[in-house]
């Protein structure tokens, strides 16, 4: 076995991306050293592909490894690297031939992103569909054009989003294009509880879903409210005695409608501390 355990059942293993801000996979690096950031002939269930060393070494349990480990080949060599940016320069061409092609076929599909492995010994197209598609016609034309393997791949709107990249609500990069490696579950209900309106156009990212930043602070305020006075709470304030009708987390203060029918902010701490003195 070319796996390194030791006594606790543990294997060295190397963490590889095949693309920017991919997912990252673990391969065995039987007994060679690698350095963060260099390209590494590997073999895949696809196949040999080239693929870029993100984590240099790491022990990890076997019981933690999905499916057995396959090796890493060889540092990539000049020639390949070569090679590799060859086929890349090809794939913006590949991507209109096959669009013309597409439209011959009369085929409701719309094309993302071409691209090669890095001899071409592979080329896979990437494209979204509203139904399925019966594209084996559009396979066999395409590899007839190209001469090497053709894999058709239907994505969704958020996998659209990650491959093409862009700049999100905030200004900023796509999270799922720069940094984010898979997509977690968002709902409408984190959305509900961050108090943010429910108005798609401000909770949907370019890719049409709601936005993978709905999650990141979702516990944060889970576990602020707890500590705050709820929702048809009756509190005593410095403006006379209310009920809570709303909750701002990030300033720490509540919305209390008085008995005398005004609305006033108040924060949860000076609440709480009159809440406590006027017995509730």
């Amino acid at each position: 076995m070319s796996l390194a355990a030791s006594t606790d059942q543990s294997v060295i293993v190397v963490g590889i991306r095949f693309r920017p801000a991919g997912r990252i996979y673990y391969f065995d690096p039987l007994g060679q050293t690698f350095a963060t950031g260099q390209y590494v002939i590997v073999e895949t269930v696809r196949g040999v592909e080239a693929g870029r060393i993100v984590i240099a070494s790491k022990k990890v349990t076997e019981s933690d490894l999905s499916d057995p480990l396959k090796p890493v080949l060889h540092v990539a060599t000049e020639d390949e690297l070569r090679l590799m940016l060859s086929y890349k320069s090809k794939e913006k061409d590949a991507l209109v031939r096959c669009h013309e092609r597409i439209v011959q076929h009369h085929l409701p599909m719309k094309l993302v992103e071409a691209e090669y492995t890095f001899d071409g010994s592979r080329l896979t197209f990437y494209f979204t569909a509203d139904e399925r598609v019966d594209f084996r016609a559009l396979v066999r034309d395409l590899a007839a054009t190209f001469r090497t393997r053709i894999e058709l791949r239907q994505i969704g709107a958020r996998d659209q989003a990650k491959l093409q990249g862009g700049v999100g609500p905030c200004g900023k990069t796509l999270c799922c294009s720069s940094w984010i490696t898979d997509f977690g579950i968002v709902s409408i209900k984190m959305a509900k509880e961050q108090g943010l309106p429910l108005n798609p156009s401000k909770i949907s990212g370019v890719c049409g879903r709601l936005m993978c930043c709905l999650s990141y602070e979702n516990d944060n305020y889970i576990q602020a409210k707890q500590q705050m006075p709820q929702i048809g709470t009756f509190l005593d304030t410095p403006s006379g005695r209310g009920k809570v009708v709303s909750i701002n987390v990030p300033q720490n203060s509540v919305e209390v409608m008085l008995e005398s029918g005004v609305p006033i902010h108040v924060p949860v701490d000076n609440a709480e501390e009159k809440a406590q003195a006027g017995g509730g």
